[in-house]
């Protein structure tokens, strides 16, 4: 598709799974598009590629209900990976709302609720958190999270997602973030016990 009016009638049809959005459209600009897209109610995961590289375009286009941002130029291997990640099984809830066992999270308002309780979270905790629920059940490396709530590379010496998962953990309860000894962290399903490794397993892997 090469317009953003061709990419709102072919997504008016069922059966897409993934959204790859280009800003830079000939017709409209991207961020229109997206919109309307989340106006019309549907949770399709999009994925918003652009060269505005600023912090608050990223988070103006996060606000507007994209899932992930990749600015460009960008290396091909890391599109895949985003892809891979966006594919992965989402959380289910109410139309606009997220929803993974005991948390809920309302994109647009940037609310947070768990078990019906209102929780304060920082823009970066927000979006932290939204990967999880993004991903219930699922291992997500810490090179994922940081590709998905900071939209950096990985380093392996930074210790960033270690302190914020442990922000989010004091707010929202010790055993909501499971640690993956080795792998990462995982945001438990009702099916899965909250400790993935043990009375040990919250510490850092």
């Amino acid at each position: 598709m090469q317009t953003g009016q061709d990419a709102l009638r072919r997504l008016s049809r069922p059966g897409i799974s993934l959204v790859i959005l280009d800003l830079g459209l000939p017709d409209l600009d991207g961020l229109d598009v997206l919109k309307a897209l989340r106006k019309s109610g549907s949770a399709v995961p999009v994925l918003v590629l652009t060269a505005r590289g600023r912090v608050d375009d990223r988070v103006n286009g996060l606000n507007l209900g994209a899932d992930d941002y990749l600015g460009k130029p960008f290396a091909f291997e890391e599109l895949l990976a985003r892809v891979r990640a966006n594919l992965r099984p989402r959380a289910t809830g109410p139309p606009g709302v997220l929803q993974a066992g005991r948390i809920s999270i309302d994109p647009l308002r940037r609310e947070v609720a768990v078990d019906g309780r209102a929780v304060s979270l920082s823009a970066r905790e927000f979006y932290l958190l939204k990967a999880f629920v993004n991903h219930p059940g699922q291992v997500l490396s810490r090179q994922e999270l940081l590709s998905m709530a900071w939209d950096i590379d990985f380093d392996p010496q930074a210790n960033i997602v270690d302190v914020y998962v442990g922000y989010l953990r004091r707010k929202l309860g010790e055993p909501t973030i499971a640690t993956v000894r080795g792998a990462g962290y995982c945001l438990p399903t009702s099916s899965q016990p909250a400790s993935a490794n043990g009375p040990d397993s919250h510490r850092q892997s």
